[in-house]
């Protein structure tokens, strides 16, 4: 992944540092390895308030599915709001360069998200996940070749192959240039860590910039789809505007704006995981490598142990009260989804990976409830046509010092910065 966000998600209390008294080990927005403090707030304090981030942490399954599942209690208004105000310097920027995106769907409450949602849901259809899918194993085969290609036998299956899959996927989906993966790559980079990073105010000056040029390519595709038409998903939400749905401009290039981030980012994380943990498990790896039709099981199982997204927030509209603690309205919550997804009391032996695992699919990691992820099935599918070719072409892959991968800094995503592995002749 590119490098425009190493300042993302710098822990207010440096590298290292332990959390302070109270907090159980937990540091908001160090990834390394977060599941260690998880449990300990699952045991000894489940719902935390965490005055470094100004929010109720939530640790256990059963509570974060409550939540997810009371959406007029709890809000989704503030899931893309910025962790850290943005300085004067991005927000002149930003009004400046005519930035006005909003949420696709995530940080929408009913009645405007049940109408966005049911316009977009028809434009996801099975057809069009069908008629991507030999392309997308085309890519998929033809980048690891290239990769297999190296006369020194080692590579970086981050870069490699996860990287691109997903975005040119994604680009492809909603019409537009599958040249330009590198671009919407860091524009996405930008997002992260504008919304979920931890950015002093010189730091998000160049975010600002990029997320300004993000938001006009979102709607300079609204306007070609208006001119053009196309076979692809931003030609049909025009389409059915033109037919009578109740949809604006505003909101199709809103939905974009999300899908030109989710529909890539957490999928290339979802790969990138699911090869990093498969891989360390030599023995697992191997049965997937004679029994290919385990692969989606092993994919839920990843999404459970090792998920894309392990936080996500939410706000109170009302006075309630969350594991027995009192919640005040207005008060923010950060769903710590990677916790519940290891959590004994719905997981048995929630800590160890089993690919046979028989209730895997129960994993929070798509959410719950009315805003359960649009795209889930998309992300599954790349993840299992990623799974099924490295097992084909590349079954004996070595992961390289898995101990000394590092993962990006920031509130929500869980984000590896690279897979290496290496390979015999």
């Amino acid at each position: 992944m590119s490098s425009s966000t190493e300042t993302a998600g710098r822990c207010p209390f440096g590298y290292g540092a332990e959390a302070p008294a109270g907090h159980h080990g937990y540091e908001p927005f160090q990834m390394k390895d977060p599941f260690t403090a998880y449990a300990e707030l699952r045991t000894e304090q489940p719902v935390m308030f965490d005055e470094r981030v100004g929010l109720y942490v939530v640790s256990r399954y059963d509570d974060i599915k409550a939540v997810f599942e009371d959406w007029e209690t709890f809000s989704s208004e503030n899931a893309q709001a910025p962790v850290r105000e943005r300085g004067p310097a991005a927000k002149k920027i930003m009004e400046e360069g005519g930035f006005t995106a909003y949420s696709g769907l995530s940080a929408r409450r009913p009645p405007e998200h049940t109408r966005i949602r049911a316009v977009v849901q028809k434009a996801f259809t099975p057809r069009r996940y069908k008629a991507l899918e030999p392309f997308i194993r085309q890519n998929v085969v033809a980048l690891i070749e290239k990769m297999l290609a190296r006369p020194e036998r080692r590579g970086d299956l981050v870069k490699d192959l996860a990287y691109d899959v997903p975005t040119i996927t994604i680009l492809t989906l909603i019409g537009a240039d599958v040249s330009q993966v590198d671009t919407f790559k860091r524009w996405s980079d930008s997002r992260a860590a504008m919304t979920w990073g931890d950015l002093s105010d010189e730091d998000q000056v160049p975010h600002a910039h990029n997320l300004v040029e993000y938001w006009q390519e979102c709607l300079r595709l609204v306007r070609v789809a208006h001119e053009q038409g196309g076979d692809n998903l931003t030609g049909d939400l025009v389409k059915a505007q033109q037919e009578g749905a109740e949809i604006s401009d505003h909101e199709i290039a809103s939905v974009l704006y999300s899908l030109l981030f989710a529909g890539h980012e957490t999928t290339t994380t979802l790969i990138s995981n699911a090869l990093r943990e498969l891989l360390a498990r030599p023995e697992q790896w191997q049965q997937l490598v004679e029994d290919p039709k385990k692969i989606p099981a092993a994919i839920d199982e990843v999404l459970r142990y090792a998920g894309s997204i392990v936080g996500w927030r939410r706000k109170a509209l009302k006075d309630t009260e969350v594991g027995g603690v009192a919640i005040e309205e207005g008060s923010q919550l950060l769903l710590l989804m990677g916790s519940a997804n290891r959590d004994e009391s719905k997981f048995e032996a929630g800590e160890d990976f089993d690919i046979t695992r028989p209730n895997a699919r129960e994993h929070l990691s798509f959410g719950f409830g009315i805003h359960y992820c649009l795209g889930n099935m998309l992300a599954k599918l790349q993840a299992k046509i990623a799974l099924e070719e490295v097992a084909r072409l590349a079954p004996e892959l070595q992961l390289e010092d898995p101990e000394g991968i590092a993962f990006r800094e920031n509130l929500s995503f869980r984000v590896p910065e690279t897979v290496p592995v290496s390979w015999k002749a």
